[in-house]
């Protein structure tokens, strides 16, 4: 019998667009795709047709820095990759550990992401962060940032980086049938151990990450 998970994320899929999107708060995002004048469309793959250097570069730490953003879903599902380049047109870096988040609750969303193990970077290197939130629907949304990494850059501090205490965000992970681990991150702490780890099934895990991957690459269904 098919998983009723997967048959709802399938049915997810093809639902209507919703009609919720997400602030970019930090690294201070390309432009500001919330407005109603905009020309920008959060669901453009994949930086929601805003180019390169339409805003600031912010100034990031060279082991990874803090990452702000603005929630408008109940829940949703949070990518966050990045590119290395002035230009870039690949993120093919994950921040968000080897799958993504599950985020519950609307608000902010405040932590701070070290940069992928092996990944070393240089003062005045550019690169890009790229955002992807899948909601219900099971449509993405995107966002993204130009950052320059610099020695002297630092995280932003406890005061500046505090997550709403209805918002809480896990890592999924791969879990056995008889596994029980799981669990919720705590609201309020931007470290890394922030996040837990919610199991899934592997064979849920891996339709619900290619349904998830398919948007967070551009591609249609």
């Amino acid at each position: 019998m098919v998983s009723s998970t997967i048959l709802l994320a399938a049915a997810a899929a093809i639902a209507p667009l919703a009609s919720a999107h997400f602030g970019l708060e930090y690294p201070e995002w390309r432009a500001d795709t919330l407005k109603s004048d905009s020309n920008y469309s959060q669901w453009q793959y994949p930086c929601a047709g805003v180019p390169t250097d339409a805003g600031n570069r912010t100034d990031w730490p060279l082991t990874g820095g803090s990452l702000k953003l603005d929630l408008h879903h109940p829940w949703e599902y949070v990518f966050v990759n990045l590119g290395l380049g002035n230009n870039v047109t690949n993120f093919n870096y994950t921040l968000t550990g080897p799958t993504f988040w599950n985020v519950t609750g609307a608000g902010t969303l405040c932590v701070d992401l070290p940069l992928p193990e092996g990944l070393e970077v240089s003062d005045g290197q550019q690169a890009s962060i790229q955002v992807v939130n899948v909601g219900a629907s099971g449509s993405a949304l995107y966002n993204c940032a130009d950052i320059t990494f610099r020695a002297n850059a630092t995280a932003l501090s406890k005061d500046e980086c505090k997550t709403d205490d209805k918002v809480t965000f896990a890592e999924v992970k791969e879990q056995n049938a008889n596994s029980t681990e799981g669990g919720e991150g705590a609201g309020n702490d931007n470290t890394e151990s922030g996040a837990s780890l919610v199991g899934l099934n592997n064979v849920v895990l891996t339709a619900v990450v290619g349904m998830a991957l398919s948007f967070v690459t551009g591609m249609a269904l």
